[in-house]
C-alpha cells in the first residue's frame, strides 16, 4: 500500500493545512458560551450520524434520530433499523470522545483503537445485524471488533488477503503514528490514512463508518476538531460521487515512472488528500458562518417573527430577549430572567414556562438554570441546510 504519504503536491497540501488550522481556531472562538458550544456539538453528533449513514445508503430524519435517542423507535422495520444505526453511531462517537479525553496517550492509528471503534458500533446493534454478504451472495458472520476472516472484493478493488491483515494494520499504525510527522503534516497523514484504511478493508462490514470515525479521532488529536463543532461526513456526503471517485483513483497501481515509487499511484493519493482537505475547509467555514452568534440570533428572530405568528407579539418579544441572553451568555439562573425581560416574577415565570413548553429552552431540573435548546422543531429555521440539503457534487 505504499506510498503512505503523497510525494507530489506538498506545497499545495501544506497551504491547505495551514488554512485549516487557522479556520479551525476561528470556529472554536465563534461561540463564546461553553454551554451553547456543548449544545451545538451534541447536534453535530446527530448530524455526523445522519450523513455517515446517508453515505452508506441509510437515511433517518432528524426527528426520528431524536426519538430513537429516547428509545422511541418506528414500527416499520426499515425505519427502525436506520434509527438503530444512527443511535449506534452517535453513542460510538460519544464513547470515542470520552476515551480520547480519558486516555491522552491513546494512539488513534493503532489496530486496537480501530477495532474498538468497530466493536462499539456493532455492539450497539442487535446480534441479527452481525453479518455481511459477499458479492456472490454468501453470508459471513461478523464479530464486533474482529477483523474479517475471509477475502472480499470491493468494486474493482481486491483488499489484502485476510491472513495478511495483521501485517498491514501494524504497518499502518507504525507509519501514521510516527512522532516525526510535523503538525501540519498530520492533517495530510490523516487524509492519506483515511484512504489506506478503506483500502485495507479490515472488517467484513462497517469499514466506511469506522474510517470516518477514525479520521475524526485524528482531527481531535491534532487539535482541529473545534470541540466537535464540525464533521467530515457532511462534506463527504455533499460530494459523495467525488468521494468515491477519489477513493477508487487512489486504489490504482502506479501509472508510470512519473507516478511515485510505490506500488500504488502517488498522484491518486495526492488528489484524494487534496479532496479530503478541501472538504475539511469547506465544512469548517460552513459551521463558522452557521453558528456565528449574530447570524444565529438573526435566524432566531426571523423564526419568532415570521414562523411563530401564532404567538402574541409581546410573548415573541420576551422570548427573543430570553433566547438572545441564553445564546450569548449560556446558562442563565431563573432568578435573573425578570431583569432580562423587564418583567415581574410571575410574568417572567409565565414566559419561562412557555419557552420550556415550546422546547426553545431546556433545564436539568425544575428550578435549575436555563439554557438554549436545539430541538428538531427549530432545526430548519435556526440551522438551515444542516441536515436537509441534497448532495452537491463539486
Amino acid at each position: 500500500m505504499e506510498p503512505l504519504l503523497p510525494a507530489s503536491g506538498g506545497s499545495e497540501l501544506a497551504d491547505l493545512s495551514v488554512e485549516i488550522f487557522r479556520k479551525s481556531g476561528e470556529l472554536s472562538a465563534a461561540l463564546p458560551s461553553k454551554s451553547v458550544r456543548s449544545g451545538v456539538a451534541t447536534l453535530v453528533r446527530e448530524m455526523n450520524s445522519y450523513y455517515s449513514n446517508l453515505i452508506e445508503g441509510h437515511k433517518t430524519l432528524p426527528r426520528d434520530i431524536e426519538r430513537a435517542l429516547r428509545d422511541d423507535f418506528s414500527v416499520l422495520e426499515e425505519d427502525r433499523r436506520n434509527q438503530r444505526l444512527s443511535v449506534a453511531h452517535i453513542r460510538t462517537e460519544a464513547a470515542m470522545r470520552q476515551r480520547l479525553l480519558d486516555e491522552p496517550d491513546l494512539g488513534v492509528f493503532q489496530p486496537e483503537f480501530i477495532q474498538w471503534l468497530h466493536h462499539e458500533f456493532y455492539a450497539a446493534l442487535p446480534a441479527d445485524e452481525w453479518f455481511t454478504t459477499s458479492i456472490s451472495g454468501k453470508r459471513h458472520p461478523l464479530v464486533p471488533g474482529e477483523m474479517r476472516d475471509h477475502n472480499v472484493d470491493v468494486g474493482r478493488h481486491t483488499p489484502p488477503d485476510h491472513e495478511a491483515l495483521g501485517d498491514f494494520m501494524r504497518r499502518f499504525a507504525d507509519y501514521y503514528s510516527d512522532p516525526s510527522i510535523p503538525a501540519t503534516g498530520r492533517i495530510v497523514a490523516a487524509a492519506a490514512a483515511h484512504h489506506r484504511l478503506t483500502w485495507i478493508h479490515p472488517f467484513g462490514d462497517g469499514n466506511g463508518r469506522v474510517a470516518r470515525l477514525q479520521s475524526q479521532a485524528a482531527m481531535i488529536r491534532s487539535g482541529l476538531d473545534a470541540g466537535g463543532l464540525w464533521t467530515l461526513s457532511r462534506g463527504f456526503a455533499r460530494a459523495q460521487t467525488a468521494y468515491y471517485q477519489h477513493l477508487q483513483a487512489a486504489d490504482q497501481q502506479r501509472a508510470s515512472d512519473f507516478d511515485g515509487r510505490g506500488n500504488l499511484s502517488d498522484a491518486g493519493l495526492f488528489r484524494f488528500c487534496r479532496f479530503f482537505l478541501d472538504r475539511c475547509l469547506d465544512q469548517i467555514r460552513f459551521m463558522t458562518d452557521l453558528i456565528s452568534p449574530f447570524n444565529l440570533l438573526d435566524r432566531i428572530e426571523s423564526y419568532l417573527r415570521f414562523t411563530r405568528v401564532d404567538l402574541e407579539p409581546k410573548t415573541r418579544e420576551h422570548l427573543q430577549r430570553l433566547l438572545k441572553a441564553l445564546c450569548l451568555e449560556g446558562e442563565v439562573a431563573r432568578g435573573v430572567v425578570p431583569n432580562i425581560l423587564g418583567l415581574k416574577g410571575t410574568a417572567a415565570r409565565v414566559i419561562i414556562r412557555r419557552a420550556l413548553d415550546e422546547e426553545l429552552v431546556g433545564s436539568s431540573s425544575e428550578k435549575g438554570p436555563l439554557r438554549i435548546a436545539f430541538s428538531h422543531k427549530v432545526l430548519d429555521a435556526w440551522f438551515p441546510q444542516l441536515f436537509t440539503d441534497l448532495p452537491v457534487q463539486e
